[in-house]
């Protein structure tokens, strides 16, 4: 119960917020009754600080853009590009684009012909290759920079390594987690299981506050806690789900795009592992492990609650 005062304390003095997932999306779809001319969507992300991204095409296309309009987290712009050749073997720009988001490109050319890359701040220019895509790995990127960009699941990630000894127990640990919410993340976006987005990112938060008690009182999670991982993968899953339906995930290539995506989540998992490993084991070593768990649980509690208020807070405003 001091715990539960602690973390209520740390909510009002603290001013953190986690960094929602939202890449902005140019959707590109070849129009079929007229040769080199294609329909464009640009959605770019509501939140966003500073001036919206604006898209460069080739020269040899003409643009009519008509005004942009808010729809959901982005704002929509639609386009149409009439073009002497194809867009095979050029290049889009995005400039204006925030340190902060991603750019995914999409392009649906005839005969079932996909391209998809991903543009940001440092790589602004994506080339358009004149053979097809085979698989779709942007979607490995996006996984990484989804994990990265969500601080509440990093935070999870570290309170899991608190409770976990052994290299091989951590691995296990993350690989549940992953498999949990891989499963949910496909059930989810092939719309059979769903919930309210608000809703679940309530639930996310409040696995952090119950993460950040179990730090000190875990006797019997030290064991098997994967179980616990795996359950709230489970949840987890849903958030993820909600991140790449608003991007639009639907292609020809679902499958792969799910597996890639869930692979690079995957890999920003694993990259955390040596980093907040090697603190947990300094801590050990100079012995102020039961001091840093005891910090890290107040911090991930009060975190914690900051985001069950303020996302409840979402819900019924």
């Amino acid at each position: 119960m001091t715990k539960l005062f602690v973390y209520l304390f740390l909510f009002f003095v603290i001013d953190i917020e986690s960094h929602e997932f939202n890449p902005a999306h140019l959707v590109i779809d070849a129009n079929t009754t007229a040769e080199h001319s294609y329909d464009a969507k640009w959605m770019y992300p509501l939140k966003n600080i500073g001036q919206r991204a604006e898209i460069i095409f080739p020269e040899h296309c003409s643009v009519e853009a008509q005004s942009p309009y808010p729809q959901g987290k982005y704002l929509i712009e639609k386009i149409i590009l009439n073009c002497d050749s194809s867009l095979k073997g050029h290049s889009i720009e995005v400039i204006n684009l925030s340190v902060l988001t991603d750019a995914l490109i999409t392009i649906n050319f005839l005969n079932d012909d996909i391209f998809e890359g991903l543009m940001n701040l440092k790589s602004s220019i994506i080339l358009i290759p004149i053979q097809a895509q085979n698989y779709p790995t942007t979607y490995f990127t996006l996984g990484i920079d989804h994990l990265f960009s969500g601080i509440d699941h990093i935070l999870f990630i570290l309170g899991l390594l608190f409770l976990v000894t052994g290299l091989l127990n951590v691995i296990k640990t993350i690989t549940a987690f992953t498999i949990a919410h891989s499963i949910t993340l496909g059930l989810s976006v092939f719309d059979i299981i769903s919930l309210p987005q608000a809703t679940v990112e309530v639930l996310i938060a409040l696995t952090i506050v119950y993460l950040a008690l179990e730090i000190n009182d875990s006797y019997k999670l030290k064991k098997t806690p994967w179980i616990m991982a795996f359950c709230f993968g489970l949840l987890h899953g849903l958030g993820f789900a909600s991140a790449l339906s608003d991007i639009g995930i639907a292609n020809d290539q679902m499958l792969l795009s799910l597996l890639f995506f869930n692979l690079g989540i995957e890999a920003g998992q694993l990259a955390l592992i040596p980093f907040f490993g090697f603190f947990i084991w300094l801590a050990h070593k100079y012995n102020f492990y039961n001091q840093s768990a005891l910090i890290g649980s107040y911090a991930l509690g009060g975190m914690g609650f900051y985001w069950i208020i303020t996302r409840f807070v979402g819900i019924i405003s």
